[in-house]
């Protein structure tokens, strides 16, 4: 299990993130992994094909999604964070709520992973300031029952590196240390699918903020309409090839991880791509 002062070091490729829904109702594998002994073997199946991390959610945050309540949303994950961290697998707890994200970290977790940036919960980032835990700060505008009319920028890429930057920085002045902050742009949060193209192609943008990138497209809606047809949108579980290419735009483009449903294509991805810039770097300027 990695150290919090070496979960966020460069390694020489981009880490890959295998996601675990512990939920009835997330968009892409809800339902399949709520018991929590399957959702612990699904775990260690992802990180045995080669994840660095594994996400363990209980509330999920797709468009249109009703909260649950903190009791249940520990009842479904920490079983989960136990078992996985006890085989010695790097465990992060996908959370809004500060009480669930204290109880993961406790029971072995090794960073949180917050898709409201600290926004949902006040007592998130100064729970995460006491502990020295790393955190993902996803940029975030509003709940899931409400987060697509929130969907207006006057520069989208612009925008949100602007209100990264805000949350990083009420992060940093709360007494997070800097070396523990990461950001990810929140595709499909508060993003219209032409957005969430938009925010891809400007990924080298968000290096002005200063800290490691995380990106999540892994089967979401904009790949299932770019790939969709006649009868309508390509199936989520048949979105993986594109899932493999965004993480090899995505690691190119310098992400710290890539946050992936099936880590089987990215791993290799992330490797072709380290193993890319070597050779690069290595070329005699002018050769081709």
């Amino acid at each position: 299990m990695s150290s919090t002062a070496t979960l966020l070091r460069p390694i020489g490729r981009c880490r890959v993130m295998g996601v675990v829904n512990v939920t009835p109702d997330s968009f892409s594998d809800g339902g399949l992994w709520i018991d929590p002994g399957a959702a612990a073997e699904h775990g260690l199946e992802l990180a045995e094909q080669g994840a660095d991390l594994v996400d363990v959610g209980g509330e999920s945050t797709r468009p249109g999604a009703m909260r649950i309540d903190a009791e249940q949303e520990r009842e479904r994950v920490l079983p989960v964070v136990r078992r996985l961290a006890g085989q010695g697998v790097d465990v992060s707890v996908d959370t809004m709520r500060a009480d669930v994200a204290a109880a993961a970290l406790d029971a072995g977790a090794v960073l949180v992973n917050d898709v409201s940036g600290g926004r949902a919960d006040p007592e998130m980032i100064p729970l995460v300031a006491r502990t020295g835990a790393p955190v993902v700060l996803m940029h975030w505008r509003g709940h899931a029952d409400r987060m697509q009319d929130l969907t207006q920028y006057d520069d989208v890429v612009g925008d949100v590196v602007r209100e990264l930057r805000a949350q990083v920085d009420a992060a940093l002045e709360a007494g997070i240390a800097p070396e523990h902050v990461v950001v990810d742009p929140g595709l499909g949060f508060s993003k219209t699918g032409e957005q969430n193209w938009t925010v891809l192609a400007g990924l080298d943008t968000f290096a002005s903020l200063g800290h490691p990138l995380l990106v999540a497209a892994s089967r979401k809606r904009f790949l299932g309409e770019l790939l969709g047809d006649d009868d309508g949108h390509r199936p989520v579980t048949a979105r993986e090839d594109a899932t493999a290419a965004l993480t090899t735009l995505a690691a190119a483009a310098g992400a710290w991880c890539v946050r992936v449903h099936d880590p089987l294509r990215s791993v290799d991805a992330v490797r072709v791509v380290a193993r890319l810039a070597q050779e690069i770097r290595s070329t005699p300027e002018g050769l081709p």
